[in-house]
């Protein structure tokens, strides 16, 4: 009996330890992820989190290639997704679907997490705020949106600019694996408020790149304040319906209502599909403008302090033969495009250990275009 009421009592001042000191989120963590199998967040977590939906109006269904899923892919291409556990596969070509495949019971249907391709549609939300005047310039300051960041060091100086290409001086670390930083507070806690309005600004911004989910999840706050409505409703009303998604989707959201602007956008392939589409298309879905040149031509332009890998939410590799820019998610999760070969590649899945030997890059992703982009080249 003594040492169940010492195991009991440890517990209990475990538990209360983890309130003191803000770690309570492990909690939900445990619950969200051990719980259900898993060792980390996954892309069908999104139905236990709260969200906001992302209405769709009258869809618009890919019209299909007249080659459409005729050429089955190479055996080193099918080999490569198999072993980095990918849900689904598509290309597009010339406007028109050309290629998709899903494995592990995955569909057209399907539902699956952004994670991080989130940010760069953050960045496009960004744009059509400044399109629409909702905010002056893309140099104002976080601090004119929120005057609290005036009494911290640096923070009167971090611009939207500075969050949205990275080069934000954050004190952030992107480790997503250690539970006990940044990224598990912000994803499994229950305010957003509390994950990063408390971090402190470590360096001059403008000053050095450094990829942080913290930078776009401040430039969202930013975003929420000027628009003043859910930035799922405005992704909604200024992306989803004039794209004609086929589908709704949902953005995750901490308790209070806000979105996760740094990741978790659940959507599915042919939608995300059409993200990559629109730039393509330089803005323009049809004859309509969705979004203005000029900021879709700033956000696919690399940054010289990024060693020109990284523009505005979007990364880039002129390095390739076959030049390519793409959104990317944590475990695998692209939107490719291909100017060249007017070609979008979406490919999703669950593979946490994707090498990223090309300059910070995911080499599958260079990989995929080269392949794709052969056997497709004279279609």
């Amino acid at each position: 009996m003594k040492v169940l009421k010492y195991v009991i009592g440890g517990a209990a001042l475990g538990v209360a330890a983890a309130y003191l000191f803000g770690y309570d989120y492990l909690f939900s963590g445990i619950s969200k992820t051990y719980l259900k199998g898993k060792s980390s967040a996954y892309i069908d977590d999104g139905p236990l989190f709260p969200g906001n939906p992302i209405a769709a109006g009258a869809p618009q269904p890919w019209s299909e290639h007249p080659q459409y899923n005729q050429k089955e892919l190479p055996e080193s291409v099918i080999q490569d997704l198999k072993h980095s556990r990918t849900a689904a596969f598509v290309v597009i070509k010339n406007g028109k679907i050309l290629h998709e495949q899903y494995w592990k019971g995955y569909n057209q249907l399907s539902h699956t997490n952004s994670f991080s391709m989130a940010k760069a549609v953050t960045v496009m939300l960004l744009g059509k705020a400044l399109e629409e005047d909702i905010i002056q310039n893309i140099d104002e300051k976080l601090s004119d949106f929120y005057p609290e960041f005036k009494e911290k060091p640096f923070g009167n100086e971090v611009s939207l600019k500075d969050l949205a290409q990275m080069e934000a001086g954050l004190d952030w670390n992107e480790d997503y694996n250690n539970p006990f930083l940044p990224n598990a507070k912000a994803y499994y806690g229950k305010s957003l408020v509390k994950a990063v309005f408390s971090r402190k600004f470590k360096e001059e911004p403008g000053t050095r790149f450094e990829y942080q989910s913290g930078s776009t999840q401040l430039l969202g706050f930013a975003l929420r304040k000027a628009i003043g409505q859910p930035l799922a409703s405005y992704l909604s009303e200024k992306f989803w319906i004039p794209l004609g998604m086929e589908q709704s989707a949902t953005w995750s959201t901490d308790h209070h209502g806000m979105e996760k602007t740094y990741c978790c956008i659940h959507a599915c392939a042919r939608d995300f599909a059409r993200l990559g589409q629109l730039f393509l298309n330089n803005g323009k879905a049809g004859e309509t403008r969705i979004l203005n040149e000029s900021f879709i031509e700033q956000m696919r332009t690399p940054t010289e302090k990024s060693k020109e890998i990284y523009g505005l939410g979007l990364w880039i590799n002129h390095d390739n033969p076959v030049k390519h820019y793409y959104f990317l998610g944590l475990q695998g999760q692209y939107i490719i495009m291909v100017p060249e070969h007017n070609m979008v590649i979406v490919k999703t899945g669950s593979y946490a250990n994707n090498p990223k030997n090309d300059r910070g890059r995911p080499d599958q992703v260079k990989f995929l275009v080269n392949e794709t982009v052969q056997l497709f080249q004279t279609v």
